[in-house]
């Protein structure tokens, strides 16, 4: 594994095809925005002669960011598929966005994968959301390997690099992060930078110099074995640790020379385990040059050291309705149970399915069974339905090519798919199943947006629909209380994506607008109202006289109606028309137009006409009651209250408190997390969270993560409620 001499076999201009799950790599390239991951993706693509240019196709676009949006933004900002092939084995690269804001693909893309390949930026570091990320790998025991970028650097340094990643991603075990290559540097310019002209392999002690533009394996200088002796010691220590053969430390101790291959084997297996995590350099090709600096020995770790599908757990399934079944393997010849892992659009074949299959075979226009439950409360309805599949293929750029089939492991483009969602299961439609579901995000930044125009609010429902159905991180809420079209974002970045691609993919305009938080009223103290309605001005008259109490309840109690009319002050059948004028009135609010709630009425006293009186007549009655009550009452204003849970690293837990009492937060508890974490447990006003999703990551340098759930409703301190009366009346006026 990287210490092999190679051929190039890509074949550019065909799809990569695995004929079994023992021929497919899938690996989902993973760091922080700007560390290298969409030009790394390129290098490989041309090393091993997918592409003719480096990181070009015909037309001159990205491999992988060839979104419109993504050539605006010059970022990003969607997860992308690049297949390519390395001494047969099917390599399918999985280019995550950096930018927290889509974590939603970053997720998905780590549930088509089997390994993950951290890259890392020598000019940048590692920062806190990369770290996070590595626990969540490490949690259910995902393979992963580090690489090192931006090598051509002026303040780039392998070494340190390399020891960063060792305190940060080997807490528990530094001896499990080493580096399987040193750098080899050229002669240094005139700023007195030596670039890095090649590698050196600890194992195999060769030279593979990539300093003409081609990788050229030869033996070292004398001055270069000492440099590495250190080094090779403490890789071979490390790899013996992880073996499965429990005499090499004892040989090794003893001055055995280990054979090298014993030690590759080792190393390859002890990656596929995750119990080992080798740290590797790489640097793109300069000039017309096919191989960019250690792309060859990524293609080797990759299809050398990384699990093939069938090494991985095939997620559990059971039937659409919620009964066990039996779990599954990745077998070719077993049941069909595939997942689309994205969703996106084609302005000329509609509807695109990146589909991960974990068992079974995917064939062209076969009729699978497609099945989507759990997302109902992100404006996902549950199906189960029969779609007939369309062609399959596998992406290239802008460009999409054909495939005969996809087997259990592969990763494969289904065309047609017009009810399947991300997240959702195919299987045979004699046999369906639904697959659990992986763990995403909750987005936590509201968007309100109205329709710019009539066309666009004809529109504007199909549209949101169709971006929900890509995207599972992004929530849609119709407010029954604020009336507004609420879009739960991720983040800012996240924001401006999706109102863009409403306008550019749906057709759609839609104009922000503040959002608004569900408030609501409450009588402080009991109260009186009589409410008279009386005309006899033409036609036939109108008469209704009621008089009520109300009084406050306790929280959560609603609207209560009683009735206390004696004699037949009020004929039976309009006390219901009272009772309904009361509640209709309690929706509207009393003094700011906000629901009353937690009150009872009750119906004390009235007059009525023999002729005028009528259903209409009680029910303004009653709602001139209600107001008339509440003129001369202390009415509270009410707002929502969550419950908010923060997890920070401990060196953040103070200016988040601080931060936490300044939204008129009260803190109610902390407690330690393993790993260096707190948690910060406090009631916040839902008023003062619109834009906490992005003030906490500027907080906690994008480490921060928090939760919130409805406590109850609580009344706005008077100052503030002042204010939103203001408002309230003003807006009336």
């Amino acid at each position: 594994m990287g210490d092999r001499t190679s051929t190039h076999p890509g074949a550019a201009g065909r799809a990569p095809v695995a004929d079994r799950p023992g021929s497919v790599r899938n690996v989902a390239l993973v760091g922080h925005r700007g560390s290298g991951k969409t030009t790394l993706v390129e290098a490989l693509a041309l090393a091993s002669g997918a592409v003719s240019r480096a990181g070009r196709v015909e037309n001159g676009d990205s491999l992988s960011d060839h979104d419109e949006i993504e050539h605006r933004q010059q970022r990003s900002v969607q997860l992308s598929l690049v297949p390519v092939q390395w001494r047969g084995i099917k390599v399918n690269l999985l280019d995550t966005p950096g930018y927290a804001d889509f974590v939603g693909e970053l997720r998905a893309g780590l549930r088509a994968a089997d390994a993950a390949l951290f890259v890392v930026s020598a000019a940048d570091g590692v920062n806190g959301s990369t770290r996070l990320l590595w626990e969540e790998c490490a949690a259910v025991g995902m393979p992963r390997a580090l690489v090192i970028t931006h090598l051509e650097a002026s303040r780039a340094d392998f070494g340190e690099m390399t020891e960063i990643c060792r305190r940060v991603f080997g807490a528990d075990d530094p001896d499990a992060v080493l580096p399987l290559y040193l750098p080899l540097h050229g002669e240094p310019g005139r700023d007195g930078h030596a670039p890095v002209a090649g590698l050196i392999g600890l194992l195999s002690r060769r030279i593979f110099d990539y300093s003409s533009g081609e990788r050229i394996e030869r033996a070292p200088d004398p001055g270069h074995l000492p440099l590495i002796e250190e080094a090779r010691n403490r890789l071979i220590e490390g790899i013996i640790a992880e073996s499965e053969d429990e005499t090499l430390m004892d040989r090794y101790l003893g001055g055995a020379e280990i054979d090298v291959q014993t030690l590759v084997g080792d190393l390859e297996k002890a990656v596929a385990r995750g119990s080992f995590h080798p740290v590797l350099a790489a640097a793109p090709a300069a000039g017309g040059a096919r191989q960019g600096l250690g792309t060859v020995e990524l293609l080797e770790l990759i299809t050398g050291g990384f699990p093939t599908p069938e090494e991985r757990e095939v997620p559990l399934v059971t039937t659409p309705d919620g009964r066990p079944r039996a779990p599954l393997s990745c077998d070719p010849d077993g049941p069909l149970a595939a997942e689309v892992v994205k969703t996106s659009s084609d302005p000329y074949v509609g509807r695109m399915s990146l589909v991960r299959v974990f068992s079974g075979t995917l064939r062209p226009d076969a009729t699978v069974h497609v099945s989507g439950h759990g997302m109902a409360d992100r404006g996902h309805e549950d199906h189960d339905e029969d779609e007939r599949v369309g062609a399959l293929s596998a992406p290239f750029g802008r460009q999409q090519r054909q495939l005969s089939r996809a087997v259990a492991g592969d990763l494969a483009c289904v065309a047609k798919l017009s009810r399947a969602e991300t997240g959702d299961t195919l299987s045979d439609r004699d046999d369906p199943l639904l697959m659990e579901p992986w763990v995403m995000p909750d987005p936590l930044l509201p968007v309100a947006v109205q329709a710019h125009g009539r066309a666009d609010e004809d529109r504007l429902s199909h549209g949101l629909a169709r971006l929900a159905a890509e995207d599972p991180t992004l929530r849609l809420e119709q407010n029954p209380d604020t009336r507004q079209v609420v879009l739960w974002c991720m983040g800012e970045a996240h924001r401006d994506v999706v109102l863009e691609r409403l306008r550019t993919r749906c057709g759609v305009r839609v104009d922000a607008v503040p959002h608004k938080v569900a408030l609501r009223e409450t009588f402080a103290v009991p109260a009186t109202g009589r409410g008279r309605h009386v005309k006899q001005s033409g036609g036939h008259g109108q008469y209704a006289v009621c008089e009520i109490t109300v009084e406050p309840l306790p929280a959560g109690s609603g609207i209560e109606f009683v009735d206390r009319v004696v004699g037949g002050a009020v004929p039976r059948q309009f006390i219901p028309s009272v009772e309904k004028g009361v509640r209709a009135q309690a929706a509207r609010g009393v003094t700011t137009g906000h629901p009353l709630v937690d009150v009872r009425v009750t119906l004390t006293d009235g007059k009525a006409h023999s002729v005028d009186s009528s259903d209409a007549a009680f029910q303004t009655a009653g709602a001139l009651a209600l107001r008339e009550a509440a003129a001369g009452a202390r009415i509270h204003l009410l707002e929502p209250v969550a419950e908010v849970r923060v997890s920070v690293p401990d060196e953040y837990v103070g200016t988040v408190m601080s931060d936490l009492s300044g939204r008129r937060g009260r803190v109610v508890g902390t407690e330690q997390i393993p790993g260096g974490t707190t948690l910060v447990r406090a009631e916040v006003p839902e008023t003062e969270l619109g834009r906490y999703a992005v003030d906490l990551r500027s907080l906690t340098h994008g480490t921060g993560r928090f939760a919130r759930a409805y406590a109850r409703h609580e009344p706005v301190p008077r100052q503030l409620a002042g204010r939103i009366r203001e408002q309230a009346e003003s807006s009336v006026a």
